[in-house]
């Protein structure tokens, strides 16, 4: 499963490292590298904004300094993921070459200034990248520091300039090969929205046509293509220097300009950068889940591959509306949920806290005061000797029975469907209500889209599958009829690739699978709820009543049963929960957004009739969880406390502490926001 015959061996530990900043103070970078080991680090990501100190002039390079660091760092054990500088340009090319400024979708080209906001369609842009990369490839590609390619920081955002709307309209005449049949795929008869040349095809603008939804998603489509092309002129650009050497860019939190399964495609391994609103929100439960939730989406962008935790901070942010500071034990919790659903290297931002600037105040190892004798630099160092501990745990995988389709492409469209809500459709907040009830059992989960494999898995949940995308459906049918269990929710089988609507009923292609027809659909406002009933006596469902809320399907059964009833409005006595056999396979279809409990008690059935396997066979109090890693015959258990305070778990089976090496049977304490990781004995 390991991506790098380095990775395997140990959980890394690092941070983002930037010594360009203090090269005018050399004592700074003396103390950097004392410092580095004792806070137990041997992995730092180096020269993402390096640019401007690497090729101060066009043309004119000084790689002296970097050459010291990049030694110095090897002589103590330290590796390195080595940044290409593509994500902030320097001053110089925006001066001298003003095509690779961005241009905002009201047409209004860019000042030189922040970061990512270069045009990627710009050839001259493209090719003073590849000079740069070039000669840092040439250079470094083998050192022995360098154990991966970092490539740029967090590719994103878009560009409307005459350059990406011409490469645009090419992209949609290898699309669709002509007008007509865009036209018609797009179904621009509406509002007299045909072309007649496809120089008229504009990207989406507010100054200009924003109402041809399949416009805007293949706009979107073209934007992800556009910006994955320029990372893989990166890519090989280094790759052709050292081939064996691996690349990934750091992807963000449910990122939602580009399609993240595209991207992981041309990658070697994922990386993303994890900055999670910790004690502010009162359910710390939704905290935790969510960014579960994300972590399980990286680990299954390549099939269950460890990823790499990149950036978090010891700390806090200072690019929040608040910058609420982690409590303690919180970084060591926060870094652990990681290792627990697969990162096998937990990097932090940043080494040191710059001086000025924007991130002057950002979360650090080190603060201005200089030292780690601090209590953020205390717990820094805490959890690298940790995370030394868990070598055994390197290279393991997650073991998951259950699938969540979180579709990059679904989403679009669905956000711009103009449909039953246009005050949001919270397509992540609903996904969340069906992985939540997993997390809190410790069932593992991977987090897929529409076009990845579905029959490794017992239980397939897909929540408002508007978009059915390619072979989808049909894909769903023979998971079903061959055995599987499939759950959909309102609002899915709506539209197809191009956002037309299916003919003949909704779900559309779903119709006989799920056993249903969904007639309309309710918006309600977000104060309103209506009641619902289940028949009386159904296992897991123990409360008198439920509420649903948000979107109300009015669902006819064809074939299935219902299982649950609205008990108010209009609709009383239509089904909200449905259960269908369909060859030798079940589907259940949720007809409303549903409270908690009624969550609970359907992932309780699914749990039940799947005989799907959890990390523990123990309740878990409310804010605790756990999670297992498998490593051949050792099975690693990692329990997290999310709570303010302290929990005992009772475990049914023997363990050995991780941490300490004292063996553990009986009650596990767990304190405060704390995590502990447990081998079982067998």
């Amino acid at each position: 499963m390991a991506f790098n015959p380095l990775f395997g061996q140990s959980i890394h530990y690092g941070a983002d490292y930037n010594p360009e900043q203090w090269l005018h103070m050399p004592e700074i970078l003396k103390d950097d590298l004392r410092m580095m080991p004792e806070a137990h680090m041997n992995i730092m990501s180096l020269g993402m904004f390096s640019w401007a100190a690497l090729e101060k002039e066009e043309g004119v390079f000084d790689f002296s300094w970097l050459d010291r660091v990049l030694d110095n760092l090897n002589e103590r054990g330290i590796k390195v993921f080595l940044s290409t500088p593509s994500g902030a340009r320097p001053a110089w090319l925006s001066e001298k070459y003003p095509e690779v400024l961005r241009v905002n979708e009201k047409r209004q080209r860019a000042l030189h200034g922040g970061r990512q906001n270069h045009c990627m369609t710009s050839p001259v842009y493209r090719e003073k990248v590849r000079i740069i990369d070039t000669k840092l490839a040439e250079r470094y590609a083998h050192h022995p520091a360098v154990i991966a390619w970092h490539l740029s920081n967090e590719y994103g955002g878009y560009c409307h300039c005459p350059l990406c709307q011409a490469r645009f309209r090419e992209y949609l005449k290898e699309r669709y090969g002509s007008l007509d049949n865009l036209n018609q795929q797009w179904w621009n008869t509406f509002w007299s929205h045909a072309y007649t040349s496809w120089e008229q095809i504009e990207s989406p603008s507010p100054i200009g046509e924003n109402a041809v939804h399949a416009l805007s998603i293949d706009w979107q489509r073209f934007t992800s293509h556009n910006a994955l092309d320029f990372c893989k002129m990166e890519r090989d650009t280094v790759k052709a220097f050292n081939p064996d050497l691996p690349v990934t860019a750091n992807f963000m939190e449910f990122f939602r300009d580009y399609d993240y399964f595209e991207w992981a495609k041309e990658l070697d391994f994922i990386s993303w950068d994890s900055y999670p609103q910790w004690h502010v929100f009162k359910d710390s439960e939704y905290v935790a889940a969510y960014t579960a939730m994300n972590h399980d989406l990286m680990r299954s962008l390549k099939g269950g591959q460890p990823f790499v935790l990149m950036e978090s901070t010891p700390s806090a942010t200072n690019w929040r509306p608040l910058s609420t500071l982690k409590r303690p034990g919180m970084h060591t919790l926060a870094s652990l949920q990681a290792v627990a659903h697969g990162a096998d290297s937990v990097q932090i931002f940043q080494w040191r806290k710059s001086r000025g600037s924007s991130e002057k105040f950002h979360g650090a190892a080190v603060d201005h005061v200089g030292h780690l004798n601090t209590r953020v630099g205390r717990e820094v160092i805490d959890l690298g000797a940790k995370l030394e501990k868990l070598a055994p745990i390197a290279g393991s995988e997650m073991q998951a029975e259950v699938a969540l389709i979180l579709d990059t492409q679904n989403r679009w469209a669905l956000e711009d469907s103009q449909g039953p809500r246009n005050q949001g459709m919270d397509y992540l907040g609903v996904c969340l209500d069906f992985y939540t009830p997993f997390w809190r059992r410790g069932i593992n989960v991977d987090v897929i889209d529409e076009t990845c494999d579905l029959s490794k898995y017992k239980v397939v949940v897909a929540p408002m599958t508007y978009m059915l995308r390619g072979d989808y459906a049909e894909r769903v049918e023979k998971f079903v009829r061959e055995g599987g269990t499939y759950v959909s929710s309102f609002w899915s089988g709506i539209v197809n690739d191009t956002d037309l609507c299916f003919l003949g009923g909704f779900p559309g292609p779903l119709r006989k699978v799920m056993g249903i027809w969904e007639e309309e659909i309710d918006s309600l406002d977000d104060d309103y709820e209506v009641r619902v009933k289940t028949l009386e006596g159904l296992p897991f469902f123990d409360e008198d009543s439920y509420h649903a809320g948000f979107l109300c399907g009015l669902v006819h059964c064809e074939g299935s049963e219902a299982l649950a009833f609205y008990d108010g409005e209009f609709y009383q006595g239509m089904p909200v929960l449905t259960h269908n056999h369909y060859g030798e396979g079940h589907s259940y279809y949720v007809a409303a957004r549903m409270d908690k409990k009624f969550m609970e008690g359907l992932v309780g059935r699914l749990e039940y009739e799947c005989g799907l396997k959890r990390a523990l066979t123990t309740h878990l109090p409310k804010g605790v969880t756990a999670h297992e890693r498998v490593n051949g015959d050792d099975h690693f258990v990692f329990i997290g406390n999310y709570g303010e305070h302290g929990k005992n778990i009772k475990l049914h089976a023997q363990y050995v502490d991780m941490f300490s090496g004292d063996t553990v049977t009986g009650i596990c304490r767990l304190p405060p926001f704390s995590a502990r990781v447990l081998k079982r004995i067998n």
